[in-house]
């Protein structure tokens, strides 16, 4: 079944800038289509999305199950599908329980009530380059256990590598990421552990020099893509939540409820998320939407349209605080999903309760500006200021 001519480009400037109206009438029109410059298709409805996350033996995630190759760096615990990921991924996420999340998120609250100290009448000033990227880069060192790397020094490296997912729809963004990589990987390894004991030496100590080369090489690469990607996810979505806060007014008040900051900060993912999407490969022919997948077609689940869709969230364009169950696909889904969603979580909690226990008011100074990336929806600047 062929499907209608679309026009989608992710990177257009209008869609940057708001892309829900455009992927809720794709999502009514043509839930699936075929995008040329992605060699994909592309799902726009929850259902969908969460079929293909969900089947890993019909929709893989590593290349290598359907006659493609993946470069040594790039192996990691988001490249297998289980049940080879399950050890690596085992590994991760038992270090992972047993850090204190309570102790980072009241650190990460402190960081956030010094940075506001510090920005408190000195005129607007940029939430991501003062707030975000700090508040990211310490939340996720923090974790490994780790002393964080300069902020813009790792920004500049996280953001190419960043760019690079779009290497689909620019060619050119590919080489700089892959250097970039390489980067992050040699940074990784040269991280002294500091004296708490974090994630990184919990990893370290169950892969010691005698174990599997393999093994090594996935817990290497994990621990990099866990620094990258729980940077990166946080930092974009510290500053899409600043903005919708910052656009709906009496939104912020109401999160000083202890219940509505539990579900109000899954609510901010859910409604402008940082991930857009994914990529899986169709292992064989299959049918989605009424559409015909052939063996090793390229699949793209949009998790910004599956986010908004109304056959699985009631006023889907609508901020609701209190929502729950709230099973957006903001981070992902399931074993591919973030590895520190919990964190990414406390840290925006952190965020949302320093902003409101400042004696400062928060406001917007001015229109913010889209980074110009498809994978990731971000800002490259946020300007506010803080008001007494």
């Amino acid at each position: 079944m062929a499907t209608p001519a679309v026009r989608y480009d992710p990177l257009d400037a209008e869609i940057l800038r708001d892309p829900y109206p455009v992927l809720a009438e794709l999502r009514m029109r043509v839930p699936v289509f075929w995008h040329a410059g992605m060699d994909s298709w592309v799902l726009t409805r929850y259902a969908d999305c969460v079929r293909v996350l969900r089947d890993h033996a019909a929709f893989a995630r590593d290349p290598r199950r359907t006659g493609g190759t993946v470069p040594e760096p790039s192996l990691s615990v988001q490249t297998l599908d289980p049940p080879q990921q399950s050890p690596v991924r085992s590994l991760f996420m038992s270090a992972l329980r047993a850090q204190d999340l309570g102790a980072i998120e009241h650190r990460a609250r402190l960081l956030v009530g010094g940075r506001l100290d510090h920005l408190a009448g000195a005129g607007p000033f940029d939430v991501v380059a003062e707030v975000a990227v700090p508040l990211s880069v310490a939340v996720v060192a923090d974790l490994l256990g780790v002393e964080p790397p300069p902020y813009a020094e790792y920004a500049a490296v996280s953001d190419a590598i960043m760019r690079s997912m779009d290497g689909g729809l620019d060619p050119a963004l590919v080489e700089p990421g892959r250097v970039a990589r390489r980067q992050l990987s040699d940074l990784v390894d040269s991280f002294a552990v500091s004296d708490r004991p974090g994630l990184l030496a919990r990893v370290r100590q169950a892969t010691a020099p005698g174990s599997d080369a393999s093994a090594r090489l996935y817990v290497r690469n994990s621990a990099r893509v866990m620094f990258q990607g729980g940077y990166s996810t946080m930092a974009a979505a510290v500053g899409n939540a600043v903005h919708t806060l910052l656009t709906r007014p009496g939104a912020l008040e109401r999160m000083r409820d202890p219940a509505l900051l539990a579900t109000g900060v899954d609510e901010l993912v859910r409604f402008d998320g940082p991930v857009q999407g994914t990529t899986r490969t169709a292992v064989h022919a299959c049918r989605l939407g009424g559409v015909d997948i052939t063996p090793r077609q390229k699949i793209v689940p949009l998790f910004a349209a599956a986010n908004r869709d109304p056959a699985a969230f009631a006023r889907p364009d609508e901020l609701v605080l209190d929502r729950t169950p709230n099973r957006h696909l903001g981070y992902g889904w399931g074993p591919h999903s973030c590895i520190g969603t919990t964190v990414a979580q406390a840290g925006l909690r952190a965020l949302v309760t320093a902003v409101n226990d400042h004696p400062a008011q928060l406001a917007a100074a001015g229109e913010g500006v889209r980074r110009r990336t498809a994978t990731m929806r971000a800002f490259d600047t946020l300007p506010a200021l803080l008001l007494p």
